[in-house]
């Protein structure tokens, strides 16, 4: 079983072509969309709904909007405990806005296949990089993975991207270490689980990914001096 997870806040001009591309991908791979909404307004529930009619989904709903990284954990433990996956099933999680390359979902299930219990979608990856970003965007995004790395003593290059695959396996083992995978509520919440992934030793590999943000109808939900206070507020309480 492959489960698609997908935070969304507001993404009703993005949804359709989301979901198509999900259908036209792993055709024959069974499949669960996991949407978790995170507070919208703009009609993203009632999109959901009528996208995937006939399809295996659950849509669940945030008590307001409480930011990815309590829509990934309410969703990571959704699968984990109400679903009760098997540890040979995959999660992939991945933007609601369409900015990810989904060529890459068929690259990342083989390296899954291979036994990889964590593949990671990189811009910073031989091959990555980012289309029509802004230099200040790219610019911050560097600074931080970097800082990241150097913090944490971690080798991957991007820690804090959205599009990953898990498998539920590797997922059970951080849960056995960190009863609460995730705790953070905002786009660090990404870094925070990927650093317990890597203190209980998941497998993990990256793949070059470029970042399409042309792609996105609508404004980005980053706020990027806000992120940048999440980060440093995590370096201060790192302790994990």
């Amino acid at each position: 079983m492959i489960y698609f997870l997908v935070p969304v806040y507001n993404e009703v001009e993005n949804l359709s072509e989301l979901v198509q591309t999900f259908k036209n991908s792993l055709v024959e791979e069974k499949r669960t969309y996991i949407f978790v909404d995170d507070g919208s307004s703009d009609g993203t529930q009632d999109l959901v709904h009528k996208l995937l009619e006939g399809e295996e989904y659950h849509l669940l709903q945030n008590p307001g909007n409480q930011g990815p990284g309590f829509s990934f954990n309410s969703g990571f433990n959704f699968i984990l405990n109400d679903l009760n996956a098997s540890d040979s099933d995959a999660v992939f999680t991945i933007e609601g806005d369409n900015t990810s390359d989904p060529s890459l979902l068929p690259i990342m299930f083989n390296l899954y296949k291979m036994g990889f219990g964590l593949v990671l979608a990189s811009p910073y990856a031989q091959g990555g990089g980012f289309d029509q970003t802004s230099f200040f965007r790219k610019l911050s995004s560097f600074s931080a993975n970097l800082i990241l790395r150097l913090w944490f003593d971690v080798k991957i290059l991007t820690l804090s991207s959205f599009y990953r695959l898990y498998s539920v396996e590797s997922l059970r083992k951080i849960q056995d270490k960190y009863p609460t995978l995730i705790k953070e509520t905002g786009f660090i919440s990404k870094v925070e689980i990927l650093i317990k992934a890597i203190r209980v030793n998941v497998k993990m590999i990256e793949v070059p990914m470029m970042l399409y943000s042309e792609k996105r109808k609508g404004k980005s939900k980053m706020k990027v001096f806000k992120t940048m206070l999440s980060y440093i507020r995590f370096f201060v309480k790192s302790g994990l």
